[in-house]
Order: C-alpha cells, then structure tokens, then sequence
C-alpha cells in the first residue's frame, strides 16, 4: 500500500469520512432525514441523517477500494472525486431550496470541492511503477 498513493489516500479519506459519518449522529438527533436545515458538524458543516449515511457509505467504499487493490484504489478515487466536484458546484445552487436534502451549507461545497480536487489529481494521476514480484 506504501507504493500506491491512490490506495494510501483512499485508506484515509475513506477511514476519515466513516468517522465524520458516525460523529454526525451526534448532532442530529432529532433532525428529520432529509432535512433542509441539520445539525452542526464542528460548529461548521450542516449535516443531516441522510448527510451522515452518505459519508459512511463513501468512507466504507474508499476504505474497501484502499485495501483491496490499487486499480479499485485509483477508480474510486476518481468517481468519488468527480461525484465530490459535481456535488461542490451544485451545491451552491441547492442552499435554501427544497432540493437540498444533504443540508448542506457554504462550507461543505467548499471542503466538497477540496476533496474532490485532491481525489481527482490522485485518481487522474500516474501510478508509481511496483517492481515485479513485490504486491501493490
């Protein structure tokens, strides 16, 4: 894993967004599913159930693709990364309507947009060549 920087990667930001996904039920008790309006991540980052189970579902899919493979490792990275920038940009649109079932807010388009250029340069990237007979 040390050889791949897109399974190492992969490995934090998926363990990350597993943690925030869990700390998330922690300040949503009591907010609708798909609330417009959530609880406040950090003081910073709106977040709603729904919001949460996002986060767990891509953590628990970045960390698989990290441990299984670097070819799974580079793909999820990718999606995940052009998922994060179309979500980044549309999200600045979505803020006060009906359609924003995340509860997002300015910061998370901002830490969306983050994630998703360093996923994307990652993902998009050229892979370290691995020696023969060693694993990857």
């Amino acid at each position: 894993m040390r050889s791949s920087p897109n399974r190492l990667i992969a490995v934090i930001f998926g363990a990350v967004y597993i943690v925030v996904g869990a700390l998330g039920f922690a300040v949503t008790g009591g907010v609708s599913f798909l609330a417009t309006q959530g609880g406040m991540l950090l003081g910073i980052f709106m977040v709603n159930p729904l919001h949460n189970v996002a986060h767990l579902l891509i953590g628990a899919a970045l960390l698989v693709a990290g441990l299984v493979s670097t070819p799974a490792a580079k793909g999820t990275n990718t999606v995940v990364g052009a998922a994060y920038l179309l979500l980044g940009i549309i999200g600045f649109f979505l803020v006060g309507t009906a359609a924003n079932i995340l509860a997002l807010n300015t910061f998370d388009h901002f830490l969306h947009l983050a994630s998703a250029l360093l996923l994307l340069v990652v993902g998009l990237g050229v892979e370290r060549s691995v020696p023969r007979g060693a694993t990857a």
